[in-house]
């Protein structure tokens, strides 16, 4: 007796759906680590990870900012756009030619996101422990629950 397999179009396309969303998941939203979307090796394009979440008075945004200064983080805030400027700085102990392997990233950064609702950009709080950038932004009181 000889299997029929039969072919299932909607099958196909909803498995082909999620591998596409598997990669671009992968390629261009997952923040899990640091990347270089030009990929022209001098630093330009160094997204740093960072969360968002929202309590019932603030934005908490977190970013990682691993090896870098409190000093060399610039941020502003225009209306509901946020900004992380900064620079990674480059080791220069050992010579470029010495290097077996040098993934670490460095030069500037910058982040940008639109925050989702009005907040008092000019009463937020900022703490920097251990590589991580915290800012706590007050919500706009029209916008409060």
């Amino acid at each position: 007796m000889a299997n029929i397999t039969r072919f299932d179009p909607v099958g196909e396309l909803v498995s082909l759906r999620s591998a596409m969303d598997r990669l671009f998941e992968d390629s261009f939203v997952s923040p899990m680590t640091w990347r270089t979307i030009t990929g022209n090796g001098n630093g330009e394009g160094i997204t740093p990870p960072i969360d968002v979440h929202e309590t019932p008075d603030d934005i908490v945004v977190t970013a990682a900012l691993p090896g870098v200064r409190a000093d060399d983080v610039e941020i502003t805030m225009t209306g509901q756009t946020l900004v992380l400027r900064g620079e990674l700085k480059a080791n220069e102990r050992a010579q470029r030619e010495h290097y077996l392997y040098r993934e670490r990233r460095h030069g500037t950064f910058s982040r940008s996101l639109q925050l989702p609702v009005r907040v008092e950009g000019d009463k937020a709080q900022a703490t920097f422990e251990h590589g991580v950038l915290t800012l706590s932004i007050p919500k706009a009181e029209e916008v409060k629950p």
